[in-house]
């Protein structure tokens, strides 16, 4: 797993649909969105704010879809849901810690996908979680 240091000024964010205030952490330990929706042993961010939308869209409850700028508080390393198997090298810069992330403000304004690309990749999602294939819970 590659270790991420040297991102001081990096901008970091995280899509859910949890409401939050800044000053609050993000903390591991919670049920999954992904996956068998078991207890999270990481928390997930990304530095694109595509990859946040993403998030926030197919974040599972009730409530509205929120994006946070966050900051880790730890270390964080490249997220292997997405780099190991999908896209080799982190281009959608996605990254996961086990520790917790500062909530520092949150993005208020961000256009979410079409209704035809979030089904078709609710549909894709469906399909690999009839294949047995799901996120990596570790």
């Amino acid at each position: 797993m590659n270790q991420v240091n040297d991102l001081p000024s990096q901008t970091f964010y995280h899509g859910t649909k949890a409401d939050l205030k800044p000053g609050d952490l993000i903390r591991p330990g919670f049920q999954s969105n992904y996956g068998q929706r078991n207890q999270a042993k990481y928390i997930y961010l990304t530095a694109t704010l595509d990859a946040a939308i993403w998030g926030a869209e197919l974040a599972v409850g009730e409530g509205p879809e929120r994006i946070y700028k966050v900051e880790p508080t730890g270390p964080i390393e490249d997220d292997p849901n997405l780099t190991d198997k999908k896209f080799p090298g982190n281009p959608t810069r996605s990254y996961r810690s086990s520790q917790p992330l500062k909530v520092v403000g949150e993005i208020t304004e961000w256009q979410g996908h079409t209704p035809e690309q979030l089904k078709a990749m609710k549909d894709n999602l469906e399909r690999l979680k009839q294949l047995g294939i799901q996120a990596i819970e570790d």
